[in-house]
């Protein structure tokens, strides 16, 4: 795969007019949010707004540029061409395997307003008619490009399987995340390729912030529904099999976007692998979780579970149990769990949120070595964190006081201090 070209020049500013027209405003460079703190990227920071982006108009914040100097941030608080015509700020929502390096850069035009909906939110700019954005490609891996799904072929395949499995009720539920919601994962189960999802849990020991599937605050809604019943081992190997036999390098997947937290649902996922596995050795079982039950890891583990993605928006404590708000588990039980795998050799994953100043804080980047270095991870996936900057920070409480270090300089330092430490966006196949 080519590297994503950066621009020879500067994208300048992007807003958007009253009638949802997207505009670019010249007289002002594009600029990046990283903590409380605005900055005009560098051209390595650049690429082209990858295929299979979203572009998103936000709500009742103006937009923020950098002036020609490069110093001084400017909020632009009415349109060019009119000044009595209200403006709004523009941000992107990248395609899976991409990684901000800043957030959109925005201002809110009144006091209280209510969060963003969650979505990243990256910020973009105009150069030489084409949009360009502030992050990187985070994994080769092209499982979820745009261009690999054919909307018909998928549609005529997925009808297919849910006619053909119709008291199967994990299958039915798929169809709904892939024809309703356009999941990736989904998708990819009914063409048959990559990894498959195997949601499996209503229930959840933790009440997420970011929950993108169950929103008890009512402050904004889930972009999703929640699976609403517990599949059979039956029910769960009639997907995991035939996907594990037929896919090269195949995945399964425990622990969804579309559920609460799979190990709440440990006897049934336990006899799910044993049935799986009594059928084929074949493809990779893998478990994404918040790792509260070390102990329940390590019962899944000997019963055959392969990897676990561990979910983790923070390295320290506090903005752990302030993001996650954990019932009866700790960071401390999530990094025991990590350790029971690695006794086990076998493969582990963070699922690392990021944030530009918040990952990339000095304190939070020491935190977040100390447990590489005592823990030894396989794999950093870099996901970007889907919540709004000002509302996520609020809540965990994070006041920085130390200027961010940045994010590439973050990821250089990381592997220069951890070689053997991997980083992607997915979870890989191990067979």
């Amino acid at each position: 795969m080519k590297p994503d070209p950066h621009p020879p020049g500067r994208p300048c500013l992007v807003y958007a007019n009253k009638h949802g027209e997207i505009k670019d405003f010249p007289g002002l460079d594009m600029a990046g949010r990283s903590g409380t703190r605005y900055f005009r990227p560098e051209t390595e920071d650049l690429i082209p707004l990858p295929e299979g982006s979203e572009l998103f108009i936000l709500p009742d914040r103006f937009p923020i540029g950098i002036d020609q100097t490069g110093k001084k941030p400017i909020v632009l608080d009415q349109s060019p061409d009119d000044p009595e015509e209200s403006i709004q700020a523009v941000a992107a929502f990248m395609a899976p395997a991409y990684t901000a390096i800043y957030s959109a850069a925005c201002q809110e035009s009144g006091p209280e307003l209510p969060p963003l909906p969650l979505f990243a939110y990256t910020a973009v700019g105009w150069y030489r008619g084409r949009f360009w954005v502030s992050g990187f490609r985070s994994d080769p891996d092209i499982r979820q490009d745009l261009r690999g799904f054919n909307l018909e072929k998928i549609q005529n395949r997925t009808q297919k399987s849910l006619l053909a499995n119709k008291r199967n009720r994990l299958i039915q539920h798929l169809g709904k995340c892939c024809l309703t919601y356009g999941c990736p994962a989904a998708r990819n189960y009914f063409l048959g390729r990559y990894e498959a999802p195997l949601p499996t849990s209503p229930a959840c020991n933790a009440d997420c912030v970011g929950c993108i599937s169950l929103q008890t605050s009512g402050c904004c809604p889930a972009t999703q529904d929640r699976i609403s019943f517990v599949p059979t081992a039956r029910e769960i190997a009639e997907v995991a099999v035939p996907h594990l036999k037929n896919t090269r390098k195949g995945i399964v997947s425990f622990g969804q976007g579309c559920e609460g937290e799979p190990l709440l649902q440990a006897k049934t996922i336990e006899k799910a692998i044993h049935l799986i596995r009594r059928q084929t050795e074949k493809g990779t079982i893998n478990l994404n979780t918040n790792a509260s039950l070390p102990t329940v890891v390590d019962q899944l583990s000997k019963a055959g579970l392969d990897s676990i993605r561990v979910s983790m928006n923070s390295a320290r404590k506090e903005y752990h149990r302030r993001y996650y708000r954990p019932r009866g588990f700790s960071l401390d039980n999530v990094l025991e769990t990590i350790s029971v795998m690695k006794s086990d050799h076998k493969f582990v994953s963070l699922n690392y949120f990021i944030l530009p100043g918040f990952t990339d804080d000095p304190d939070e980047f020491e935190a977040f070595c100390t447990i590489i270095e005592q823990r030894r991870p396989d794999l950093i996936q870099l996901r970007n964190l889907n919540m709004d900057p000002d509302w996520y920070c609020e809540t965990v409480g994070h006041r920085p006081d130390k200027n961010p270090l940045g994010m590439r300089i973050w990821l250089s330092q990381l592997k220069k201090l951890f070689p053997f430490l991997k980083f992607g966006y997915f979870n890989p196949p191990l067979r």
